[in-house]
């Protein structure tokens, strides 16, 4: 392989992995691992679990996983969960901006004896990351995504961060 070559493979090589070790570093720090992570191709491509949305209501209403419930996190009560899944043997995924908050939530519906609890790993930004469709509050598919904040925003690499809903509607293109 020429220098030239390698070089550019080196470079494509870093600027694609950059953004997954930046993930897995921040989850590793965050998280305590309590609840077992599910990959975002696994998902994809696997059965259908219940989907259960952890962020706050107005992410959730930016964008979301198609058919997921928003539990909310500050918000979430158990008793919404058990209403909608009184099966406590139901394959379940949490998720959020990354896996943080989810974790939490998971933690809570695990103490409360649901059995199936897994975590979607990288959460809704690594879901679109990947390319796979997110939906607005009327259901149509969407490129918008609810980034939380700048500094979480930078782990979402694809479709349009969404900061503020209410006031400005400040959105920046990701990527």
């Amino acid at each position: 392989m020429s220098l030239i070559k390698y070089i550019l493979f080196s470079l494509m090589t870093a600027v694609t992995v950059y953004p997954q070790d930046q993930l897995d570093k921040t989850l590793k720090r965050l998280n305590k691992g309590s609840v077992a992570y599910l990959s975002v191709s696994d998902l994809a491509t696997g059965p259908s679990p219940v989907l259960l949305d952890t962020r706050e209501k107005e992410e959730y209403t930016v964008s979301h996983l198609q058919d997921a419930f928003w539990v909310g996190y500050r918000e979430f009560h158990i008793d919404t969960v058990l209403q909608q899944v009184p099966d406590k043997n139901t394959a379940m995924v949490v998720y959020c901006s990354v896996g943080v908050r989810s974790e939490n939530i998971g933690e809570k519906l695990k103490k409360a004896g649901y059995t199936q609890v897994k975590n979607l790993y990288g959460g809704i930004f690594e879901w679109k990351n990947r390319g796979y469709p997110v939906f607005n509050r009327e259901g149509r598919e969407t490129d918008s995504v609810h980034a939380f904040d700048k500094r979480w925003g930078k782990l979402l690499k694809k479709g349009i961060k969404v900061y503020d809903v209410a006031g400005s509607g400040e959105r920046q293109k990701a990527g």
